[in-house]
């Protein structure tokens, strides 16, 4: 069993590797003057079943081309198995046809992965379930639930909570964070004029004296979950918070979530942290090293994998 890391997200690849108690492999991952990426693996992989660790966050496309190349090498490399670990998904959200002669560009993603030499899919709360069904090779989403489950009751033991839906299409997510936790489900019904714009339109529910949690699995822009924010506050609920599996945040997220009523913004660290996270008081990561590791190693030792989402 190798590990094999790429660039987008190189502090989680070498914590899962610390979980595994395995060296991260030697390798050489670079660009030519004009941006095209190289790939050396500096170790043999012959007969090896081997992880490779990259999540497709900003720079996506770069960062994809890279895991992309990496898969071909490795299959060039006569590597018995590969398995593309990635903690964050990019593409995800073009899952289908938005309108006429638009892409379904996740499909193109997983014919693009598979083709370059994945055996094996791993990624977490993908952000849309049919996501799975694209692929002609095996495919395991994890949820990030149980580490927020854990996270909620460490931190928040007293609080009376609530779970909130920031829209209609997140209740499943949600609901099943409200089922571990045995509390209430509250739902957002907003309306999204374009990408990246959205507005409150009603809340379903009474939030009123609660200690409401937003769950999502991906925070953008961030100005939905801020709206959603002010909206609950509005409505009576004595403080929010947001658990969000990835923290893609571009522009000028962090500091909307600053200037935001949430209280804490929990994110996981399949997208590394930037400069602007680290310098926000009230958005914190939690690390999922433990859970992929755990992931990897059932993969490797042909055991079950569905038993670590309880």
């Amino acid at each position: 069993m190798k590990i094999v890391a790429c660039n987008s997200n190189l502090p989680l690849a070498r914590a899962v590797a610390s979980e595994l108690r395995l060296p991260v492999c030697k390798t050489v991952v670079k660009r030519f003057a004009d941006g095209e990426v190289f790939v050396e693996i500096q170790e043999n992989v012959r007969g090896e079943d081997v992880f490779v660790v990259q999540s497709t966050c900003m720079p996506t496309n770069d960062h994809l081309m890279e895991l992309l190349v990496m898969l071909d090498a490795l299959r060039r490399g006569s590597a018995r198995r590969v398995t593309a670990v990635m903690p964050y998904f990019g593409y995800a959200r073009q899952d289908r046809k938005s309108g006429p002669r638009t892409p379904i560009s996740a499909k193109l993603v997983a014919n693009l992965l598979t083709e370059a030499g994945a055996n094996r899919i791993l990624t977490m709360d993908l952000h849309a379930m049919q996501i799975q069904g694209f692929f002609d090779i095996p495919t395991d989403n994890l949820y990030a639930a149980p580490l927020f489950v854990r996270d909620l009751k460490t931190r928040l033991p007293d609080r009376e909570l609530m779970i909130v839906s920031p829209d209609v299409g997140g209740v499943v997510r949600a609901r099943q964070l409200a089922q571990r936790l045995n509390v209430d489900l509250a739902i957002i019904d907003k309306r999204r004029e374009r990408a990246g714009v959205s507005e409150v339109m009603n809340v379903i529910g009474d939030v009123s004296g609660r200690y409401c949690v937003l769950v999502d699995d991906i925070v953008d822009s961030g100005g939905s979950l801020c709206n959603a924010a002010n909206a609950l506050m509005s409505r009576g609920a004595e403080g929010v918070e947001a658990y969000v599996t990835h923290g893609v945040l571009t522009g000028n997220a962090c500091e909307r979530v600053k200037n935001s009523p949430l209280n804490m913004l929990t994110l996981t660290d399949s997208i590394p942290a930037t400069q602007a996270l680290l310098d926000t008081p009230n958005i914190r990561q939690i690390t999922t090293a433990n859970l992929l590791a755990r992931a990897m190693s059932a993969v490797a030792d042909e055991s079950s994998v569905s038993s670590l989402f309880d």
